[in-house]
């Protein structure tokens, strides 16, 4: 017999495009969490190494291929502007294989890569390192973000500000006679909020533990400066995982020396094309999917009362981004909301336990169709900070 959590929901409107969710109030049942396994088939929890293997062997090969051909032909292309034009296709399309390869580290810190802890351990080390990642450090930080996805307080990534942030109040105080309202509205203030973080989101949040919940910490006493994914004895880290954050570190120090190297072997301007700009790409794209995983207008987070496991898990968001989301990101765009349920799932198994899962949860699945770009601006210029929904204590919605 399954037991049953019941939490209020916030009202939401219905449109085309829109998150699916009951445009009404409504108790919503969530099922328990052995219920929804029972209805995924057996072998979704069942990774192959070989498939898993293959993947990183497609991925490496595609970057590989793509490193290749930009320093055999492009430095050779007479024309100033169509050098320009081949490093820029160069920098986008790399940065999609790096983010490819990111998602596969990504399932070793889950142990959705196989059932060998420490294949995974190593593999997801290597591909991590080699993308400016400190694997371990982020592996404890996100499982428990997967532990505790939607709580207020406990969660590790986006968690929503409950006031205007200091910026805006700022500006809010310089420019008194505009209302707040339309100041959050301001294109141009959406820009360098936008701009800033995807640009800087991701080593702001390795360097600070920016945007994870206040007692998200396993030191609190730690001082701002003792809060890094570098920091073998970060407030962020129990004392036993202070070795494996110093192999992190070990595994960028020598990506780093590598790095240097190969500047001295070609020169740096070059190293920072075939590199630093893919780099940045990739960043872009993983503080954008996982922003708008966990950031929609429709979607609550709970305070520590009412939050639930269940509840915090189906508080996330299923997007679509076309080929390059199922085929070059491997689907983590479009089947997150049963991998914040069973993270072991492999990523080629993600379609068919969500298939599974869809009929059971109904509305309680949320999805959004819109544009992935389109939603990135949209979401950024609406969801600004949460407050408590007086229709339902321990929800916080969106401020509108």
């Amino acid at each position: 017999m399954s037991t049953i959590t019941q939490v209020e929901v916030p009202a939401v409107r219905a449109r085309t495009g829109q998150l699916k969710l009951k445009a009404e109030h409504a108790k919503q049942e969530f099922p328990d969490i052995n219920t929804i396994r029972k209805a995924i088939p057996p072998h979704c929890f069942q990774p192959s190494t070989l498939r898993s293997l293959s993947y990183v062997a497609r991925d490496l090969a595609m970057a590989a291929a793509l490193g290749y051909a930009a320093l055999t032909y492009i430095p050779s292309v007479p024309n100033q502007a169509y050098r320009t034009l081949l490093w820029t296709a160069y920098g986008f399309l790399q940065g999609l294989a790096g983010v490819g390869l990111w998602i596969l580290a990504h399932e070793c810190g889950h142990g959705a890569f196989s059932v060998h802890r420490h294949l995974n351990d190593f593999v997801g080390w290597v591909l991590h390192s080699a993308l400016g990642v400190p694997f371990f450090s982020w592996k404890f930080s996100h499982a428990r973000h997967h532990r505790f996805t939607g709580h207020m307080q406990k969660d590790m990534a986006f968690v929503p500000r409950t006031s205007p942030s200091v910026f805006m109040q700022s500006l809010a105080s310089i420019f008194s006679f505009v209302d707040m309202d339309v100041l959050e509205d301001a294109p141009f203030i959406n820009l360098i909020r936008l701009l800033g973080q995807q640009l800087g989101g991701f080593q702001i949040y390795f360097l600070l533990n920016a945007t994870a919940g206040e007692d998200s910490m396993q030191n609190m006493d730690a001082k701002w400066w003792r809060r890094s994914h570098f920091d073998p004895f970060s407030g962020v880290f129990r004392p036993q995982e202070a070795l494996y954050v110093l192999i992190s570190d070990l595994g960028l120090a020598l990506v780093c020396a590598a790095l240097y190297y190969g500047s001295m072997a070609l020169d740096w301007q070059t190293v920072f094309l075939l590199y630093g700009v893919p780099y940045i790409w990739v960043n872009h794209w993983l503080v954008a999917i996982t922003y708008l995983h966990h950031t929609h207008k429709d979607v609550p987070h709970y305070d520590g009362e009412k939050w639930s496991f269940v509840a915090g898990a189906l508080a996330t968001v299923d997007r679509d981004f076309g080929f390059i989301g199922r085929h070059i990101f491997h689907g983590i765009i479009d089947t997150h909301v049963v991998h914040h349920l069973f993270s072991r799932i492999p990523f080629y198994y993600a379609e068919d336990a969500t298939r599974a899962i869809k009929p059971l949860l109904g509305d309680l699945y949320h999805s959004d169709d819109h544009s992935f770009m389109a939603s990135l601006w949209e979401t950024s210029r609406d969801c600004q900070y949460v407050e408590n929904d007086p229709a339902n204590p321990g929800v916080m919605k969106w401020h509108e």
